[in-house]
Protein backbone atom coordinates (compact mmCIF):
# COMPACT_ATOMS: atom_id res chain seq x y z
CA UNK A 1 0.00 0.00 0.00
CA UNK A 2 2.86 2.65 0.64
CA UNK A 3 4.43 1.76 -2.24
CA UNK A 4 1.61 2.83 -4.63
CA UNK A 5 1.22 5.91 -2.65
CA UNK A 6 4.94 6.64 -3.17
CA UNK A 7 4.45 6.00 -6.31
CA UNK A 8 1.58 8.07 -7.36
CA UNK A 9 3.53 11.12 -6.16
CA UNK A 10 7.15 9.98 -6.93
CA UNK A 11 8.59 12.02 -10.65
CA UNK A 12 7.85 9.46 -13.74
CA UNK A 13 11.16 8.23 -15.39
CA UNK A 14 12.61 9.82 -18.51
CA UNK A 15 10.83 8.48 -21.63
CA UNK A 16 12.44 7.64 -24.65
CA UNK A 17 13.46 10.34 -26.77
CA UNK A 18 11.61 11.55 -29.25
CA UNK A 19 13.20 11.19 -32.59
CA UNK A 20 10.29 13.09 -34.91
CA UNK A 21 11.17 16.67 -34.63
CA UNK A 22 7.30 17.59 -35.84
CA UNK A 23 6.13 15.73 -33.20
CA UNK A 24 8.32 17.21 -30.82
CA UNK A 25 7.63 20.61 -31.79
CA UNK A 26 3.96 19.69 -31.83
CA UNK A 27 3.89 18.61 -28.63
CA UNK A 28 5.91 21.29 -27.36
CA UNK A 29 4.14 24.42 -28.92
CA UNK A 30 0.74 22.27 -27.16
CA UNK A 31 2.07 21.35 -23.61
CA UNK A 32 3.88 24.54 -23.04
CA UNK A 33 0.72 26.51 -23.61
CA UNK A 34 -1.17 23.87 -21.54
CA UNK A 35 1.12 23.59 -18.40
CA UNK A 36 1.17 27.77 -18.58
CA UNK A 37 -2.35 28.10 -18.41
CA UNK A 38 -3.12 25.19 -15.94
CA UNK A 39 -0.43 26.39 -13.27
CA UNK A 40 -2.09 29.99 -13.43
CA UNK A 41 -5.20 28.61 -12.76
CA UNK A 42 -3.90 26.40 -10.18
CA UNK A 43 -2.68 29.28 -8.81
CA UNK A 44 -5.86 31.79 -8.65
CA UNK A 45 -8.22 28.48 -7.26
CA UNK A 46 -5.77 28.08 -4.14
CA UNK A 47 -6.34 31.36 -2.97
CA UNK A 48 -10.19 30.90 -2.93
CA UNK A 49 -9.45 28.89 -0.24
CA UNK A 50 -6.75 30.58 1.80
CA UNK A 51 -7.91 34.54 1.02
CA UNK A 52 -11.17 34.45 1.99
CA UNK A 53 -10.51 34.36 5.51
CA UNK A 54 -9.84 38.08 4.95
CA UNK A 55 -13.27 39.21 3.83
CA UNK A 56 -14.91 37.05 6.74
CA UNK A 57 -13.10 38.10 9.45
CA UNK A 58 -15.41 40.84 10.78
CA UNK A 59 -18.30 38.37 10.74
CA UNK A 60 -16.65 35.68 12.08
CA UNK A 61 -14.90 38.27 14.81
CA UNK A 62 -18.71 39.31 15.15
CA UNK A 63 -20.27 35.82 15.59
CA UNK A 64 -17.73 33.57 17.44
CA UNK A 65 -16.67 36.71 20.02
CA UNK A 66 -12.92 36.71 18.70
CA UNK A 67 -10.77 40.05 19.33
CA UNK A 68 -8.39 41.30 16.53
CA UNK A 69 -5.72 39.33 18.86
CA UNK A 70 -7.55 36.40 18.51
CA UNK A 71 -8.47 36.71 14.80
CA UNK A 72 -4.89 37.60 14.05
CA UNK A 73 -3.20 34.53 15.75
CA UNK A 74 -5.50 32.53 14.11
CA UNK A 75 -4.74 33.97 10.56
CA UNK A 76 -0.78 33.61 11.88
CA UNK A 77 -1.34 29.70 11.80
CA UNK A 78 -1.56 29.18 8.46
CA UNK A 79 1.31 31.41 7.90
CA UNK A 80 3.88 29.43 9.97
CA UNK A 81 2.87 26.50 8.56
CA UNK A 82 2.64 28.20 4.93
CA UNK A 83 5.79 29.00 5.84
CA UNK A 84 7.73 25.56 6.98
CA UNK A 85 5.48 23.66 3.95
CA UNK A 86 6.97 25.52 2.07
CA UNK A 87 10.39 24.60 2.22
CA UNK A 88 9.84 21.24 3.48
CA UNK A 89 7.05 21.11 -0.19
CA UNK A 90 9.59 22.90 -2.26
CA UNK A 91 12.11 20.08 -1.58
CA UNK A 92 9.57 17.45 -1.79
CA UNK A 93 8.53 18.78 -5.18
CA UNK A 94 12.00 18.72 -6.75
CA UNK A 95 11.62 15.28 -7.17
CA UNK A 96 7.78 14.80 -6.86
CA UNK A 97 5.46 14.30 -9.92
CA UNK A 98 3.52 17.58 -10.56
CA UNK A 99 0.33 16.40 -12.14
CA UNK A 100 -0.32 14.18 -8.88
CA UNK A 101 1.40 16.78 -6.14
CA UNK A 102 -0.38 19.70 -6.94
CA UNK A 103 -4.27 18.56 -7.28
CA UNK A 104 -3.54 16.31 -4.62
CA UNK A 105 -2.59 19.11 -2.40
CA UNK A 106 -5.44 21.54 -3.64
CA UNK A 107 -8.29 18.92 -2.76
CA UNK A 108 -6.71 18.65 0.92
CA UNK A 109 -6.60 22.30 0.85
CA UNK A 110 -11.00 22.50 0.25
CA UNK A 111 -11.45 19.71 2.78
CA UNK A 112 -9.88 21.82 5.55
CA UNK A 113 -11.86 24.94 4.74
CA UNK A 114 -14.79 22.29 5.23
CA UNK A 115 -13.50 20.99 8.90
CA UNK A 116 -12.76 24.89 9.38
CA UNK A 117 -16.30 25.97 9.10
CA UNK A 118 -17.65 22.26 10.72
CA UNK A 119 -15.50 23.02 13.64
CA UNK A 120 -17.93 26.80 14.31
CA UNK A 121 -20.90 24.59 13.39
CA UNK A 122 -20.50 21.82 16.08
CA UNK A 123 -19.08 24.04 18.99
CA UNK A 124 -20.40 27.08 20.05
CA UNK A 125 -19.14 29.53 22.23
CA UNK A 126 -20.99 30.14 25.52
CA UNK A 127 -20.46 28.53 28.94
CA UNK A 128 -20.15 24.82 28.28
CA UNK A 129 -16.86 23.41 29.09
CA UNK A 130 -14.96 21.02 27.61
CA UNK A 131 -12.72 19.02 29.35
CA UNK A 132 -12.46 21.65 31.91
CA UNK A 133 -11.98 24.51 28.90
CA UNK A 134 -14.57 27.11 28.24
CA UNK A 135 -16.16 25.93 24.47
CA UNK A 136 -14.96 29.01 22.91
CA UNK A 137 -11.35 27.79 23.71
CA UNK A 138 -12.07 24.39 22.19
CA UNK A 139 -13.22 26.26 19.23
CA UNK A 140 -10.57 28.60 18.62
CA UNK A 141 -7.84 25.62 18.67
CA UNK A 142 -10.07 23.69 16.63
CA UNK A 143 -9.88 26.75 14.42
CA UNK A 144 -6.47 27.42 14.43
CA UNK A 145 -5.77 23.33 13.63
CA UNK A 146 -7.44 23.25 10.42
CA UNK A 147 -6.57 26.83 9.47
CA UNK A 148 -2.92 25.65 10.13
CA UNK A 149 -3.12 22.23 8.17
CA UNK A 150 -4.81 24.07 5.28
CA UNK A 151 -1.85 26.25 4.88
CA UNK A 152 0.51 23.57 4.96
CA UNK A 153 -1.37 21.89 2.05
CA UNK A 154 -1.78 25.74 0.38
CA UNK A 155 2.31 25.55 0.82
CA UNK A 156 2.36 22.73 -1.72
CA UNK A 157 0.76 25.09 -4.56
CA UNK A 158 3.81 27.23 -5.43
CA UNK A 159 6.88 24.90 -5.16
CA UNK A 160 5.60 22.38 -8.21
CA UNK A 161 4.51 26.09 -9.98
CA UNK A 162 8.14 26.68 -9.65
CA UNK A 163 9.70 23.37 -10.90
CA UNK A 164 7.44 23.80 -13.91
CA UNK A 165 7.72 26.96 -15.14
CA UNK A 166 11.78 26.35 -14.81
CA UNK A 167 11.36 23.15 -16.94
CA UNK A 168 9.29 24.47 -19.94
CA UNK A 169 10.32 27.72 -20.61
CA UNK A 170 13.89 28.47 -21.25
CA UNK A 171 16.21 31.62 -19.92
CA UNK A 172 15.42 33.72 -22.37
CA UNK A 173 11.23 33.58 -21.58
CA UNK A 174 11.68 32.89 -18.46
CA UNK A 175 11.55 36.52 -16.88
CA UNK A 176 8.57 37.30 -19.43
CA UNK A 177 6.18 34.12 -18.43
CA UNK A 178 6.89 34.08 -14.98
CA UNK A 179 6.23 37.75 -14.11
CA UNK A 180 2.76 37.30 -16.66
CA UNK A 181 2.17 34.11 -14.28
CA UNK A 182 2.68 35.96 -11.14
CA UNK A 183 -0.18 37.74 -11.57
CA UNK A 184 -2.43 34.53 -10.71
CA UNK A 185 -1.42 36.03 -6.82
CA UNK A 186 -3.35 39.09 -7.42
CA UNK A 187 -5.95 37.51 -9.74
CA UNK A 188 -6.50 34.75 -7.70
CA UNK A 189 -6.67 37.63 -4.18
CA UNK A 190 -9.82 39.40 -6.29
CA UNK A 191 -11.42 36.27 -7.08
CA UNK A 192 -11.49 35.20 -3.50
CA UNK A 193 -12.23 38.46 -2.28
CA UNK A 194 -15.22 39.21 -4.66
CA UNK A 195 -16.46 35.64 -4.53
CA UNK A 196 -16.10 36.00 -0.50
CA UNK A 197 -18.09 39.20 -0.37
CA UNK A 198 -21.03 37.71 -2.59
CA UNK A 199 -21.17 34.81 -0.95
CA UNK A 200 -21.33 36.44 2.70
CA UNK A 201 -23.98 38.80 1.89
CA UNK A 202 -25.97 35.41 0.75
CA UNK A 203 -25.21 33.09 2.98
CA UNK A 204 -23.28 34.28 5.33
CA UNK A 205 -19.63 34.05 6.51
CA UNK A 206 -19.48 30.34 6.81
CA UNK A 207 -20.54 30.50 3.18
CA UNK A 208 -16.90 31.97 2.35
CA UNK A 209 -15.41 28.46 3.14
CA UNK A 210 -17.32 25.76 1.98
CA UNK A 211 -18.21 27.52 -1.45
CA UNK A 212 -14.83 27.97 -2.51
CA UNK A 213 -13.84 24.20 -1.12
CA UNK A 214 -15.96 23.12 -3.37
CA UNK A 215 -14.82 25.14 -6.48
CA UNK A 216 -11.19 23.50 -5.40
CA UNK A 217 -12.65 20.12 -5.43
CA UNK A 218 -13.60 20.64 -8.86
CA UNK A 219 -10.44 22.27 -10.02
CA UNK A 220 -7.89 20.03 -8.67
CA UNK A 221 -9.69 16.86 -10.36
CA UNK A 222 -9.85 18.72 -13.58
CA UNK A 223 -5.81 19.74 -13.23
CA UNK A 224 -5.15 16.02 -12.77
CA UNK A 225 -6.35 16.04 -16.95
CA UNK A 226 -4.01 19.20 -17.62
CA UNK A 227 -1.06 18.89 -15.64
CA UNK A 228 2.51 16.94 -17.40
CA UNK A 229 5.97 16.59 -15.04
CA UNK A 230 9.58 17.44 -17.18
CA UNK A 231 9.17 17.78 -20.95
CA UNK A 232 11.78 14.96 -20.62
CA UNK A 233 9.33 12.68 -18.82
CA UNK A 234 7.22 13.07 -22.45
CA UNK A 235 10.17 12.04 -24.09
CA UNK A 236 10.80 15.79 -25.01
CA UNK A 237 14.40 17.32 -25.14
CA UNK A 238 15.43 19.85 -22.73
CA UNK A 239 13.93 23.50 -23.16
CA UNK A 240 17.40 24.89 -23.60
CA UNK A 241 18.14 22.19 -25.96
CA UNK A 242 15.29 22.88 -27.55
CA UNK A 243 15.41 26.31 -27.83
CA UNK A 244 18.94 26.18 -28.83
CA UNK A 245 20.20 28.20 -25.61
CA UNK A 246 23.09 27.44 -24.18
CA UNK A 247 22.31 25.52 -20.48
CA UNK A 248 23.85 27.39 -17.31
CA UNK A 249 26.38 25.74 -15.79
CA UNK A 250 26.08 24.98 -12.17
CA UNK A 251 29.56 23.67 -11.70
CA UNK A 252 32.95 23.18 -13.45
CA UNK A 253 32.72 20.96 -16.25
CA UNK A 254 32.45 17.14 -15.72
CA UNK A 255 31.30 17.94 -12.21
CA UNK A 256 27.54 18.99 -12.98
CA UNK A 257 26.11 15.23 -13.31
CA UNK A 258 28.30 13.81 -10.35
CA UNK A 259 26.78 15.72 -7.53
CA UNK A 260 24.36 14.99 -5.25
CA UNK A 261 20.80 16.96 -4.42
CA UNK A 262 22.02 17.95 -1.24
CA UNK A 263 25.37 19.13 -2.59
CA UNK A 264 23.93 21.39 -5.01
CA UNK A 265 21.21 22.37 -2.69
CA UNK A 266 24.06 23.49 -0.08
CA UNK A 267 26.26 25.52 -2.50
CA UNK A 268 23.22 27.58 -4.23
CA UNK A 269 20.50 27.82 -1.58
CA UNK A 270 22.64 27.19 1.73
CA UNK A 271 25.79 28.78 1.20
CA UNK A 272 24.63 31.45 -1.22
CA UNK A 273 25.22 35.36 0.61
CA UNK A 274 22.52 36.52 -1.82
CA UNK A 275 19.57 34.01 -0.86
CA UNK A 276 19.95 34.86 2.25
CA UNK A 277 19.52 38.49 1.69
CA UNK A 278 16.94 37.87 -0.82
CA UNK A 279 15.24 35.79 2.45
CA UNK A 280 15.50 38.59 4.90
CA UNK A 281 14.23 40.72 2.51
CA UNK A 282 11.23 38.60 1.92
CA UNK A 283 10.09 39.26 5.35
CA UNK A 284 9.61 42.35 5.08
CA UNK A 285 7.39 41.99 1.77
CA UNK A 286 5.18 39.94 3.42
CA UNK A 287 4.58 42.07 6.36
CA UNK A 288 3.41 44.74 4.28
CA UNK A 289 1.77 41.95 1.79
CA UNK A 290 -0.30 40.38 4.32
CA UNK A 291 -0.98 43.45 6.34
CA UNK A 292 -2.89 45.26 3.75
CA UNK A 293 -4.19 41.89 1.89
CA UNK A 294 -5.58 40.48 5.77
CA UNK A 295 -6.97 43.48 7.14
CA UNK A 296 -7.60 46.25 4.30
CA UNK A 297 -11.05 45.49 4.75
CA UNK A 298 -11.53 45.79 8.58
CA UNK A 299 -9.11 48.80 8.70
CA UNK A 300 -12.09 50.30 6.15
CA UNK A 301 -15.28 48.83 8.03
CA UNK A 302 -13.87 50.39 10.99
CA UNK A 303 -12.17 53.49 10.59
CA UNK A 304 -13.54 54.96 7.21
CA UNK A 305 -17.24 53.05 7.91
CA UNK A 306 -17.58 51.50 4.72
CA UNK A 307 -20.22 48.63 4.13
CA UNK A 308 -18.34 45.31 4.04
CA UNK A 309 -19.26 45.02 0.44
CA UNK A 310 -17.50 48.44 -0.33
CA UNK A 311 -14.46 47.31 1.55
CA UNK A 312 -14.15 44.22 -0.12
CA UNK A 313 -14.47 45.80 -3.61
CA UNK A 314 -11.63 48.27 -2.46
CA UNK A 315 -9.80 45.55 -1.27
CA UNK A 316 -10.20 43.86 -5.32
CA UNK A 317 -8.71 46.56 -6.74
CA UNK A 318 -5.61 45.95 -4.79
CA UNK A 319 -5.72 43.10 -5.87
CA UNK A 320 -6.52 43.33 -9.29
CA UNK A 321 -4.90 46.41 -10.66
CA UNK A 322 -2.11 44.87 -8.46
CA UNK A 323 -1.53 42.31 -11.02
CA UNK A 324 0.10 45.07 -13.49
CA UNK A 325 2.90 45.64 -10.70
CA UNK A 326 4.18 42.20 -11.33
CA UNK A 327 4.12 42.15 -15.42
CA UNK A 328 5.49 46.06 -15.24
CA UNK A 329 8.52 45.12 -12.68
CA UNK A 330 9.88 41.79 -14.62
CA UNK A 331 9.46 43.97 -17.83
CA UNK A 332 11.23 46.73 -16.41
CA UNK A 333 14.15 44.71 -15.08
CA UNK A 334 14.56 43.12 -18.21
CA UNK A 335 14.68 46.25 -20.80
CA UNK A 336 15.69 49.03 -18.93
CA UNK A 337 18.15 47.27 -15.93
CA UNK A 338 19.03 44.30 -18.31
CA UNK A 339 18.16 41.54 -16.06
CA UNK A 340 19.24 43.64 -12.66
CA UNK A 341 16.24 43.25 -10.42
CA UNK A 342 17.63 44.90 -7.27
CA UNK A 343 17.12 48.58 -8.81
CA UNK A 344 13.16 47.95 -9.37
CA UNK A 345 12.62 46.38 -6.11
CA UNK A 346 14.37 50.14 -4.37
CA UNK A 347 11.71 52.32 -6.65
CA UNK A 348 8.64 50.33 -6.07
CA UNK A 349 9.27 49.96 -2.44
CA UNK A 350 10.03 53.94 -2.18
CA UNK A 351 6.62 54.46 -4.10
CA UNK A 352 4.50 51.88 -1.99
CA UNK A 353 5.50 53.71 1.22
CA UNK A 354 4.07 57.24 -0.08
CA UNK A 355 1.10 54.82 -1.42
CA UNK A 356 0.32 53.75 2.01
CA UNK A 357 0.75 57.52 3.59
CA UNK A 358 -1.93 58.77 0.93
CA UNK A 359 -4.42 56.07 1.54
CA UNK A 360 -4.18 56.36 5.30
CA UNK A 361 -4.50 60.52 4.80
CA UNK A 362 -7.53 60.26 2.64
CA UNK A 363 -10.49 61.52 3.98
CA UNK A 364 -13.10 58.36 4.41
CA UNK A 365 -15.69 60.47 1.95
CA UNK A 366 -13.53 60.16 -0.71
CA UNK A 367 -13.88 56.58 -2.36
CA UNK A 368 -12.67 57.28 -5.50
CA UNK A 369 -9.52 58.07 -4.12
CA UNK A 370 -9.81 54.79 -2.00
CA UNK A 371 -9.59 52.98 -5.02
CA UNK A 372 -6.59 54.28 -6.37
CA UNK A 373 -4.42 54.52 -3.59
CA UNK A 374 -5.92 50.71 -2.68
CA UNK A 375 -4.37 50.20 -6.81
CA UNK A 376 -1.36 51.72 -6.13
CA UNK A 377 -0.73 49.79 -2.77
CA UNK A 378 -1.23 46.79 -4.57
CA UNK A 379 1.18 47.35 -7.98
CA UNK A 380 3.92 48.67 -5.42
CA UNK A 381 3.57 45.43 -3.44
CA UNK A 382 3.15 43.19 -6.40
CA UNK A 383 6.43 44.13 -8.29
CA UNK A 384 8.77 43.29 -4.90
CA UNK A 385 6.66 40.34 -4.35
CA UNK A 386 7.05 38.70 -7.43
CA UNK A 387 10.52 39.54 -7.80
CA UNK A 388 12.51 39.05 -4.66
CA UNK A 389 11.34 35.31 -3.75
CA UNK A 390 10.27 34.26 -6.50
CA UNK A 391 12.44 35.04 -9.87
CA UNK A 392 15.44 36.38 -7.94
CA UNK A 393 16.01 33.53 -5.82
CA UNK A 394 15.44 31.38 -8.98
CA UNK A 395 18.11 33.30 -10.55
CA UNK A 396 20.21 32.99 -8.22
CA UNK A 397 20.62 29.44 -7.47
CA UNK A 398 19.98 26.45 -9.91
CA UNK A 399 17.33 25.08 -11.70
CA UNK A 400 18.00 21.92 -10.36
CA UNK A 401 16.77 23.36 -7.08
CA UNK A 402 14.09 25.39 -7.76
CA UNK A 403 11.77 24.41 -6.01
CA UNK A 404 13.69 24.27 -2.79
CA UNK A 405 14.98 28.24 -3.62
CA UNK A 406 11.49 29.57 -4.09
CA UNK A 407 10.59 27.04 -0.45
CA UNK A 408 13.85 28.77 1.51
CA UNK A 409 13.07 32.19 0.56
CA UNK A 410 9.24 31.85 0.86
CA UNK A 411 9.94 30.07 4.70
CA UNK A 412 11.21 33.71 5.36
CA UNK A 413 8.59 34.99 3.75
CA UNK A 414 5.52 33.29 5.87
CA UNK A 415 7.61 34.46 8.61
CA UNK A 416 6.86 37.63 7.79
CA UNK A 417 3.44 36.68 7.14
CA UNK A 418 2.88 35.41 10.67
CA UNK A 419 4.34 38.44 12.33
CA UNK A 420 2.00 40.53 10.25
CA UNK A 421 -1.03 38.52 11.03
CA UNK A 422 -0.58 38.57 14.23
CA UNK A 423 1.62 41.52 15.17
CA UNK A 424 -0.94 43.92 13.16
CA UNK A 425 -4.08 42.46 15.26
CA UNK A 426 -1.81 42.62 18.42
CA UNK A 427 -0.46 46.87 16.82
CA UNK A 428 -4.58 47.53 16.21
CA UNK A 429 -5.76 46.23 19.62
CA UNK A 430 -2.98 48.61 21.71
CA UNK A 431 -2.37 51.50 19.08
CA UNK A 432 -4.90 51.55 16.87
CA UNK A 433 -5.24 51.32 13.12
CA UNK A 434 -2.78 54.49 13.04
CA UNK A 435 -0.56 52.10 14.86
CA UNK A 436 -1.08 49.27 11.78
CA UNK A 437 -0.08 51.81 9.13
CA UNK A 438 2.66 52.51 11.36
CA UNK A 439 3.91 49.16 11.17
CA UNK A 440 3.76 48.28 7.10
CA UNK A 441 5.15 51.60 6.56
CA UNK A 442 8.51 51.01 8.64
CA UNK A 443 8.57 47.29 7.36
CA UNK A 444 8.59 48.25 3.71
CA UNK A 445 11.71 51.13 5.25
CA UNK A 446 13.92 48.30 6.29
CA UNK A 447 12.91 46.13 2.87
CA UNK A 448 14.71 49.18 0.94
CA UNK A 449 17.61 48.83 3.44
CA UNK A 450 18.37 45.54 2.96
CA UNK A 451 17.72 46.17 -1.18
CA UNK A 452 19.95 48.54 -1.22
CA UNK A 453 22.98 46.42 0.84
CA UNK A 454 22.04 43.92 -1.86
CA UNK A 455 22.03 46.20 -4.82
CA UNK A 456 26.11 47.40 -3.18
CA UNK A 457 27.21 43.94 -2.81
CA UNK A 458 25.88 43.08 -6.35
CA UNK A 459 28.25 45.74 -8.11
CA UNK A 460 31.27 44.65 -5.32
CA UNK A 461 31.30 41.38 -6.56
CA UNK A 462 30.65 42.08 -10.39
CA UNK A 463 33.68 44.28 -9.83
CA UNK A 464 35.87 41.62 -8.49
CA UNK A 465 35.03 39.50 -11.42
CA UNK A 466 36.23 42.19 -13.68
Amino acid sequence: MSNKFIEFFKEPPFAEPIKDEGKVKKLYSEFRWRIFYSSFIAYVVFHLCRKNIAVALPAMGEALHLSNTELGLLGSTLYVTYGIGKFINGVIADKANVRTFLPTALILSAICNICFVLSALFITPGHISFFGLPSATILLWLLAFFWGANGWFQSCGFPPVAKSLSYWFSNSERGTKWSLWSTSHQIGVFSAVTLSGIVIEKFGWMGAFYVPAVICIITGLWLYNRLRDKPQTMGLPDIEKYNNEPVKQDCEEGETDNRTYFQIFKEHILCNPVIWMLAIAYIFVYIIRFGTEDWLVKYLVEVKGNPLTLASTKLSSLALVGAMGAIFAGVISDKIYKGNRTPINIVFLICLIMSLLAFAANPASNHIMDYVYAAMIGVFTAGPQMLIGGLCAVESSSKKVASASIGFTGVFGYIGAALSSGGTGYVVDKFGWNGAIAFWMISTMICVVICTILLIYEKIRKKCKA
